[in-house]
């Protein structure tokens, strides 16, 4: 465990990720640095909300960046399941980011997923927020990958070019970026619809079936149009395989989370820090692959700061824990006394979370 003097004032740096679907990155650390501050109000707080690529992507990039070298702009497109969606994306010299939960997010399906859902939910507003960034200059496309409602390979973004073929054409000379938030294959037991389909409505092994055919189907056609098999490709079943169509087009793959730090400058704030506190809806094993708190606590340990993470809840055991960088780990849904309990009150109970995590290191001075 790293040792962080208590009895002088502290350097925070306040950098969680969005807690899935109930707080945005910035509204958790708002929440975070108000309940720390209840206790060491002396200590220095820079909040800098984080991300993976999932849902706040954009909203991340664009307070990390700054509005003197980034433009907001925004497209209307196809939601998962058809209905109209303004979808916002930046424009920052010759690249355009894209947020892919903008066009094919959960939260724009209307209504809690389910079976039909799952089957349903399309990827076209993606292609189209794409056509767009490249229609207005775009040279660079950087996707972010990460809370979509649909499963069908990226077919419906390919769609909205008119095929494989001619987004192929189309994207000729723009270099793409795919910002994965995991590291999941396309097909298989770790692939995108056995893992990811039952949090997308696909909660029977027959739905998860259909899904995993159809992408496998999807896989061979990408092989046949573009001489590329992405089928095992690690990534390529981010945001229900929406990593794989961008792979089969010669995207570059990246962590998002990797991709959000280099351009907000975060390891050189990590390197100021005494203290990172990070956090997430739930602190489990994913959380070492490719998630915000796996990179900062890496970030962390590397500087030698003490990292503390903040969760919705905690489904990872303490020596787990501790081989990732994390020096201690706080549950929203301990404090409220269960999950539901947090979730109906999110602000709240991540601000008691860290009072205690503040109160607990003035102690130990």
């Amino acid at each position: 465990m790293r040792h962080v003097p208590g009895t002088r004032p502290l350097r925070v740096l306040v950098a969680p990720d969005g807690f899935g679907g109930t707080l945005t990155a910035a509204a958790a650390a708002s929440a975070m640095a108000e309940g720390w501050a209840r206790v060491r109000a002396r200590d220095a707080l820079t909040l800098a909300p984080q991300s993976d690529g999932g849902p706040g992507f954009i909203d991340v990039l664009r307070r990390g960046i700054g509005p003197a070298h980034v433009e907001s702009r925004w497209a209307d497109v196809t939601g998962p399941l058809g209905a109209p969606a303004p979808a916002q994306w930046l424009r920052a010299g010759d690249t355009a980011f894209i947020e892919s939960a903008q066009a094919c997010g959960l939260q724009l399906l209307g209504r809690p997923p389910d079976r039909e859902t799952a089957l349903e939910a399309t990827s076209f507003g993606v292609g189209e927020l794409i056509a767009r960034a490249v229609a207005e200059g775009a040279e660079s496309v950087v996707v972010g990958l990460g809370g979509s409602a649909c499963t069908d390979g990226g077919a419906g973004a390919a769609e909205a070019f008119g095929g494989v073929g001619r987004m192929r054409g189309a994207l000729c000379g723009v270099e793409l970026t795919a910002a994965v938030d995991v590291r999941s294959p396309l097909l298989g037991a770790g692939g995108a619809a056995a893992v990811f389909g039952p949090q997308k409505g696909a909660d029977d092994a027959e739905t998860v079936r259909r899904l995993e055919a159809r992408l496998r189907e999807w896989g061979a056609v990408l092989l046949a149009d573009t001489g590329v098999d992405v089928r095992d490709g690690m990534g390529a079943g981010a945001a229900g395989g929406l990593g794989g169509l961008l792979m089969a087009l010669g995207a570059r793959v990246r962590q998002g989370a990797a991709i959000v730090g280099e351009v907000t400058g975060r390891s050189a704030a990590v390197g100021d820090a005494d203290v990172v506190l990070t956090g997430e809806g739930c602190l489990d094993a994913g959380s070492a692959r490719g998630k915000v708190v796996g990179h900062l606590a890496e970030e962390g340990a590397r500087h030698g700061a003490r990292v503390i993470v903040v969760a919705g809840r905690i489904a990872l055991a303490e020596p787990d824990r501790r081989r990732m960088g994390v020096d201690e780990a706080w549950a929203a849904a301990e404090v409220a006394g269960s999950v539901d309990a947090a979730m109906a009150h999110p602000a709240a109970f991540v601000s008691e979370a860290a009072r205690r995590a503040a109160q607990a290191m003035a102690g130990a001075a």
